[in-house]
């Protein structure tokens, strides 16, 4: 899936041999910082190399800057990842990162999933990576857009996902439930700690529980859990 690309490497920020394009907006501070220390969201690029396999299809709901699309393309050789990302802002820089790196069967969808088509409040805020759809209690209105809710079955049914990978900022709990789990090898879940209750955690591992999915130790860390169902 990995091609040579031809822009010049100082365009770039480098991270596990992966090349993020310079953008002020997004490759700043601190993510810039742990990008180029190879530790942006190492638990949960661990979690993908232990579990993900070649010739895997993934399914991922948020997906950021596109670093995990990226690292399960270049690095495990999957067939092919199918990412949804709520927030619009994100999908041209997500399209530069994948074209960066050479990767084709790519696709990066804006919205989220659910068991029907419709339309959500999704809230921005002025650093556009903790943009999500919901408000915190003490936050005052932020600026908002409207985006698709895309049907769950539909998609599944398309994609015939075998790994499904979830950042969803909290969402997990509402999002997961309703998705037709059934069929998937493994799933990689990265919870938020201060949205993810144990009632909500439950409710996540109760559903993939019941698809047939147990979870696996050697793929989990922290605040990311990895269930398997051939272990």
């Amino acid at each position: 899936m990995a091609t040579e690309t031809a822009i010049p490497p100082n365009y770039f920020v480098v991270s596990r041999g992966m090349n993020f394009p310079q953008h002020a907006d997004f490759i700043q501070g601190r993510t810039r910082a742990r990008l180029r220390r190879g530790v942006f969201e190492a638990n949960e690029a661990e979690a993908a190399l232990r579990t993900v396999r070649p010739g895997d299809v993934v399914l991922e709901l948020g997906a950021g800057l596109g670093f995990m699309s990226t690292l399960m393309a270049m690095k495990r050789k999957v067939a092919a990842v199918h990412s949804y990302e709520p927030n619009p802002h994100l999908i041209p820089y997500i399209h530069t990162v994948h074209a960066a790196n050479g990767l084709t069967d790519m696709s990066v969808t804006n919205g989220i999933l659910g068991p029907r088509k419709a339309e959500v409040d999704f809230h921005l805020r002025p650093d556009l990576l903790l943009s999500s759809l919901h408000l915190e209690e003490d936050e005052a209105d932020l600026p908002k857009t409207r985006i698709p809710v895309h049907n769950a079955n539909s998609v599944f049914k398309e994609v015939r996902p075998t790994v499904l990978y979830c950042n969803m900022k909290g969402e997990e709990a509402t999002l997961i439930p309703q998705l037709p789990l059934q069929g998937l090898r493994a799933a990689i879940i990265a919870f938020t700690p201060n949205r993810s209750s144990r009632d909500a955690m439950n409710t996540v591992f109760r559903a993939l529980m019941d698809a047939g999915l147990a979870y696996y130790h050697r793929g989990s860390a922290g605040k990311v859990i990895c269930m398997r169902s051939d272990w």
